[in-house]
Formats: C-alpha cells, sequence, structure tokens
C-alpha cells in the first residue's frame, strides 16, 4: 500500500523499475538503459507521471539525498547500485535530462509493442495481474477455492466494477500483443498466474471465455 505521505511517489516507482534489470543503474547520457526506456514507455500513456518523476528528483537533490528531513521518505525508495566510481545523485541527474528530453515532445503511446521487462508488464495491465495475482497465485486452487469458476466468481463478486471492466479491456490489450501460445504463457506468468487453466482449455481461450462473461454478466 502506498504510504500516505509518500514524498517520492512517483520516483519510487520509476526506480522499481531498475530492480528487474538487477538494481543497478545501466543509462548513459547518450541513452536511457533497460529499465529508464521501459519507463518512458509507460509515461508515453500518461506523460504527467514522467514530469512528476522529474519534479521529485529535483526535490530530492535540492534537500540532499543524505539529509535528516527526507531520510524515512529515501528510506522508502529501492536502493539502486551506480556504477563504479558515479553517485546516485549522478544517476539520478542523467535520468531527470532524459525525462525531461522525453517531456519536451512526449512520444505517442506504443500499444502495439510488447513491454520488455515485469515492471512494464504489470503497469501495462495492472487489473490482469491484481486479477491473476490475487485469485490464481500458486495453490490457490487448493488453499482458497475448488475450482477456477469458484474464483472467477469471487472475484466478480468482490472487486469494484470498474476495476473488473477494465480486466476486461486488458485481456483484449494482451491477448493481441502475445499471438503465439509460448508468449502468452510466458506473459501470464510474468503478470501473476501461477495457476494452469481448466483441463482441456487453452489459456487463450480461457482468457477470452473470462472476458465474455465479464462484458455479458
Amino acid at each position: 500500500m502506498t504510504p500516505v505521505d509518500d514524498r517520492f511517489q512517483e520516483l519510487r516507482q520509476l526506480l522499481q523499475a531498475y530492480e528487474q534489470p538487477g538494481y543497478t543503474f545501466d543509462d548513459t547520457l547518450e541513452a536511457p538503459g533497460t529499465a529508464l526506456s521501459a519507463y518512458l514507455r509507460a509515461a508515453a500513456f500518461a506523460p504527467e507521471r514522467a514530469a512528476a518523476a522529474v519534479r521529485e528528483i529535483q526535490d530530492l537533490l535540492a534537500v540532499g539525498l543524505f539529509n535528516d528531513e527526507i531520510a524515512e521518505d529515501v528510506e522508502l525508495l529501492p536502493h539502486i547500485r551506480p556504477p563504479r566510481g558515479v553517485s546516485v545523485e549522478d544517476c539520478l541527474r542523467v535520468i531527470q535530462q532524459h525525462l525531461e528530453r522525453f517531456l519536451t515532445a512526449p512520444p505517442p503511446p506504443l500499444s502495439t509493442v510488447r513491454p520488455k521487462i515485469s515492471w512494464e508488464w504489470r503497469k501495462r495491465f495492472p487489473a490482469l495481474a491484481h486479477f491473476f495475482g490475487a485469485y490464481f497465485y500458486q495453490d490457490s486452487l487448493k488453499v482458497e477455492y475448488s475450482s477456477h469458476a469458484e474464483a472467477v466468481d469471487d472475484y466478480l463478486s468482490g472487486e469494484p466494477q470498474e476495476d473488473v471492466e477494465k480486466t476486461a479491456s486488458e485481456i483484449g490489450e494482451f491477448l493481441t500483443l502475445n499471438p503465439s501460445d509460448e508468449e502468452l504463457d510466458e506473459a501470464a506468468t510474468t503478470l501473476g498466474l501461477y495457476e494452469p487453466p481448466p483441463a482441456d482449455v487453452s489459456l487463450r481461450q480461457w482468457l477470452m471465455d473470462i472476458r465474455d462473461i465479464i462484458v455479458h454478466r
């Protein structure tokens, strides 16, 4: 859950993108690295996020990374390792430059491009990630539910209607972005699906069935 007073909320989310690539900054002045490239692709759908990240980086650098005033706020941030001989502040300045460059002319969202890292998948499909991760996590059909249908019914009755509708919308895009079964399986696991679909039903068909159930309920 997001803290009530989260001074660096957007910067925290940005830095979370670096966790999968290995908790290291790999950006240069010339080009963003793996994590920052993923963040910029996500920010294309909501450029105000990049603007918020710039403000928060400026705030952090102005106060000082090791200032006691923001010690608790900094502790909430993922701790990313800078390259040898480079400070965290220098890395944040490089990130800021790329964000400001992005904001001068935000590109259109690349809705047909598959996410590259797990962070990007979760940000692209938050409702579907919640559906998978909260209802079809490992052993959920042994611990919580007796069947897939029971888990889906619990989801439909327990989640806000707008979130359920968003899941249906995301399923359509998710299927389009993963045309092969191999890609679909990999992406679904990345989003938190650890239970296989019902017997004799493909993952693609199962997701289409769930979308139809939501649309017609």
